[in-house]
């Protein structure tokens, strides 16, 4: 199926603008989603959507009656950010990845069943695995409020297919980077810090653990693999990851190659500053290989190279 029109639903965060960007150069009709923005292009619709409240996403999903809709908000931390557990941090985070979908879910019911809805779920929907490798049927173990969230959405999806009949997909995704990512995250920290050395500062980098093993992709591949998702005749849900075990010391290697330079000196480790941290994730995209021919393109190599460098050839969406 061909996307002539989409509602992103977070179109300010990275996989956001990505997709937002793939959309547009295939002609569709966009219209973003934000905290207090919205983003038109070819739509009409000139007012922000609060997508906490029900009646809100249930006018703008009525008065468009897109093609597509993807559900990308959510509220995160990095692993290095202790994650807030009272009643009313736990609330916010589900009003904005739980509540709001199923404000998504129940409008396209309701006004626009031939919508077709995307979640972006996480690989933190297995918590710590019991498995070096995972996929679609790795039990749900959560052991952090947005896995939480990303879990109930996922189910939430399911219950929707079940019971309505919608065209509602979740995928699992694994860690992914561009330059769009936010720079609380790792990735961007290293590629930070590599060059602000080779620019002559060399205060130290400290890292958690240098043997820390991720998933780590391209984040306009992850962007492709929603937008094939939805094309899908059938909905389901669907792993989205390289299935390569990388560690830290890897993504280091690559970034100060990138500016000719031995990260050893320049990096200290210090399990201390985790806040959270957990078993390797791994995840196996065997079912969406098969059911859309879709593979990462760019490996950690080249990914670590176009975060420090900003390699103007490599596109972003």
């Amino acid at each position: 199926m061909a996307i002539t029109s989409a509602i992103i639903v977070g179109h300010h965060g990275q996989d956001g603008r990505l997709l937002t960007g793939q959309l547009r150069a295939g002609g569709a009709r966009t219209l973003g989603i934000g905290r207090g923005t919205i983003d038109a292009s070819g739509v009409t619709w000139d007012r922000t959507v609060d997508i906490t409240r029900a009646a809100e996403v249930a006018a703008v999903v009525g008065a468009l009656r897109p093609d597509a809709l993807f559900h990308l908000a959510a509220l995160h931390e990095s692993s290095e950010e202790a994650e807030a557990f009272d009643p009313d941090a736990v609330r916010a985070r589900y009003e904005v990845n739980f509540f709001s979908l199923l404000h998504c879910l129940e409008a396209i019911r309701v006004v626009s069943p031939a919508t077709r809805l995307f979640f972006a779920a996480s690989s933190h929907v297995f918590g710590s695995p019991d498995t070096a490798i995972q996929d679609e049927d790795t039990p749900l173990r959560p052991d952090s409020v947005y896995g939480m969230t990303k879990a109930d959405g996922l189910l939430a999806c399911r219950i929707y297919r079940a019971r309505h009949r919608l065209h509602a997909s979740a995928g699992i995704l694994y860690t992914h980077e561009s330059p769009h990512r936010d720079a609380k995250f790792l990735a961007m920290k290293i590629a930070s810090a590599a060059r602000r050395i080779r620019s002559g500062r060399p205060e130290p980098l400290v890292i958690g653990d240098l043997d820390a093993v991720i998933d780590w992709g391209w984040a306009p591949d992850y962007v492709d693999a929603m937008r094939r998702i939805v094309g899908l005749e059938a909905p389901g849900e669907f792993v989205i990851a390289t299935g390569e075990r990388r560690t830290v010391r890897d993504f280091l290697d690559a970034a100060f190659a990138a500016v000719d330079l031995d990260w050893r000196p320049h990096v200290r480790e210090d399990p201390g500053i985790l806040a959270r941290p957990g078993r390797p994730r791994v995840g196996n995209a065997a079912r969406l290989r098969a059911a859309t021919g879709w593979i990462p393109t760019v490996g950690l190599e080249e990914i670590a190279r176009r975060l420090v460098t900003g390699d103007p050839s490599a596109p972003q969406g």
